[in-house]
This record gives C-alpha cells, sequence and structure tokens, in this order.
C-alpha cells in the first residue's frame, strides 16, 4: 500500500448497512487510529447534521467527532461561497435538518422563495408538489440549480426508494434546467475535503462500497480508491468497468 496521508470513508454500506453495524469496517477505523493516519467520514448524505452522523457513528462503536465529517451540505456552502461575490446571498432549499441548518445558520446566506440567487435541492423524504413549484417558478427567474447529489435510488432494507437525483431530475423536466451536482460521485466535494484537510489528491484514498458514487468519485478526481463488497456493488458488477485500485471482500482485508 502507498503511505496514504488521509482517508475518505464512506459510511452507509461501509461502516453500516442501514441499522446493522459492519464490524470489519469499524475495525477499520480503529486500525486507522491506533496507526495515527487521518481521515473524513464523506457521506452523500444531507438529511443530517454532521453531530447527527457523529452520533449515528457512536450507535455503531466509531468514536468521533463532527471535525471528522464532510457532508455535501457542507460542500454546498463552501462552493457557493466560493464563486458567489454577492452579499448576502438568497437561498430556496428544498431538504431536511442536515442542509437547512449548514447553510441558514451561515449569515451569508438567507431563505428566499421568490428571486433567490440559488435553489439548492437535497434529499426531502416530505416533498410536496408545492417545494417543486416554487422551486421551478425560482429557477425560471435566473436561480442557479444545485443538487447536493445524484443518487437515484436510496437502497432501504431489499427496496430502493427514489434519492435526491430523482427529485432534480423532475425538477430538470419542469424548469428546463440541469442541476450542478456536488457529491458523490462528482469531484467538487472530493476536492473540497482535499482542500479541507490539506491533502493533495495523490496522497488520498477513498474507501466505499458503491462503483457509481465512491469510486467514481475517486475516477473523477484522481484519487485511489477502495471498494469493499459488504454493500451495493459486487464483484459481478464490474465487468467492464474500469476497477478500483484496491478490491476486498470486506476492510478486514486490506492492510494499512
Amino acid at each position: 500500500m502507498k503511505d496514504y496521508r488521509l482517508f475518505l470513508i464512506d459510511l452507509d454500506g461501509t461502516i453500516y448497512r442501514g441499522k446493522d453495524t459492519i464490524e470489519s469496517g469499524v475495525r477499520f477505523v480503529k486500525r486507522l487510529d491506533e496507526a495515527g493516519l487521518d481521515y473524513l467520514f464523506l457521506t452523500n448524505n444531507t438529511t443530517r447534521t454532521p453531530q447527527m452522523v457523529a452520533d449515528k457513528l457512536a450507535g455503531h462503536g466509531v468514536k468521533t467527532d463532527v471535525s471528522k465529517i464532510y457532508t455535501p451540505s457542507m460542500a454546498t456552502a463552501s462552493y457557493i461561497l466560493e464563486k458567489e461575490a454577492k452579499r448576502p446571498i438568497g437561498v430556496y432549499i428544498i431538504g431536511q435538518i442536515g442542509l437547512w441548518k449548514e447553510i441558514l445558520d451561515r449569515p451569508e446566506f438567507y431563505y428566499d422563495e421568490e428571486n433567490p440567487d440559488y435553489v439548492i435541492v437535497g434529499m426531502d423524504t416530505d416533498l410536496t408538489y408545492h417545494k417543486l413549484m416554487v422551486a421551478t417558478r425560482c429557477i425560471h427567474r435566473g436561480a442557479v440549480f444545485i443538487g447536493t447529489n445524484s443518487d437515484q435510488n436510496l437502497p432501504v432494507g431489499k427496496e430502493l426508494r427514489p434519492g435526491n437525483g430523482s427529485i432534480c431530475a423532475a425538477l430538470e423536466v419542469a424548469s428546463g434546467q440541469k442541476p450542478l451536482f456536488i457529491g458523490k460521485p462528482e469531484a467538487i466535494i472530493v476536492n473540497r475535503a482535499l482542500d479541507l484537510a490539506g491533502v493533495k489528491a495523490e496522497e488520498a484514498l477513498i474507501v466505499g462500497d458503491n462503483y457509481p458514487t465512491d469510486i467514481m468519485a475517486g475516477i473523477n478526481s484522481g484519487v485511489d480508491t477502495l471498494l469493499t463488497l459488504t454493500g451495493v456493488t459486487q464483484k459481478a458488477d464490474l465487468a467492464g468497468l474500469t476497477p478500483p485500485t484496491y478490491l476486498v471482500n470486506d476492510l478486514d482485508e486490506f492492510s494499512l
């Protein structure tokens, strides 16, 4: 193994699977701690705040704090603040507490349902026609359309439920505008996590279970990848695809 300075670790399918703990994932994090190696938990979930993520990890035996959590909500705020010279910045938000709190706790942003500068769309299990209508109107009026992540489905138990990518697809049809996506597999979130840690792409390793999100995020950003077969993607799914840098049945197999 290369001497990686930073491990960017996925959560669902890597550390836990819904309510079930993936013990090899927990042991992997503990081995990183024991070796003094740095890591960030890089999730596509915008429904939870960083503290909520840390609390969920604690329930699976991983003790950490918000400094080790990086979400698309955080990357979205960072991206807009870097790109937008105007202050304050008007936003219309579809999403849940993790997204709302991350954006609107910052003094640079204010909520605007009429003429916002940005429409920011994250996963929303309370999605309504009214929310879609307002978002469509705002995009038609010139707001920049941002999707926190493009996950079309969310695996819950044995079923696939609509993900944020499906919500954004409805808005794309209604507004005629394609969203700018921030989360995995886009390079935006990876590059911002690297900047936060002060690490170059070649010094990092993305660890995850989902080829279309985790592994493609590494490929898109020039970061090495480690695919664990404890979640979504299985070995047969890799046929014809660019292989991950490392492939393991579970994270116990990966030597630090």
